[in-house]
């Protein structure tokens, strides 16, 4: 599982090296899959088990419906599989890098069975817009089940 936020900076040759403990979640996996996210201006990263469950995801709807070629024109299409170096490092693409605004320090952030690439300014504000977000949704949860 891919938990908490490392602060990362890149190398001349634009390497992280991810952290241990998000290697150690790829269960012997020797790389990661990554591609833009879909919801956010970031890089969306995980194991074999994240490519496997969209490819579930995108099998499930017919050859020709819009939703399927989206999917797989921007997971797949937009997909690289990058492997680690004897150090633990990957190297991200230089067009991933410069569409996401990607150039010096990034935010590696943990999402259960995915994990996210920002650059660290784009990530700070994010994580502020999700905090005030996710205040707001619980307390309208709450708010929806005293009512029940």
């Amino acid at each position: 599982m891919f938990i908490s936020t490392y602060e990362k900076q890149l190398d001349a040759k634009r390497r992280i090296v991810a952290p241990h403990e998000f290697r150690a979640a790829l269960q012997g996996f020797d790389g990661i899959y990554c591609f833009p996210a879909i919801e956010a201006d970031c890089l969306e990263a995980g194991g074999q088990a994240l490519f496997d469950r969209y490819q579930a995801l995108i099998g499930e709807l017919a050859v020709g419906d819009p939703l399927r070629s989206a999917l797989e024109t921007s997971v797949l299409g937009g997909m690289t599989r990058l492997y680690f170096d004897t150090a633990g490092r990957i190297t991200l693409p230089a067009a991933l890098c410069d569409a996401h605004g990607i150039t010096d320090w990034v935010s590696l952030t943990g999402l259960g069975d995915r994990f996210q690439i920002w650059s660290r300014e784009a990530f700070n504000i994010h994580r502020e817009t999700q905090r005030v977000a996710a205040r707001e949704g619980l307390a309208a949860m709450r708010a929806q089940q005293r009512r029940v």
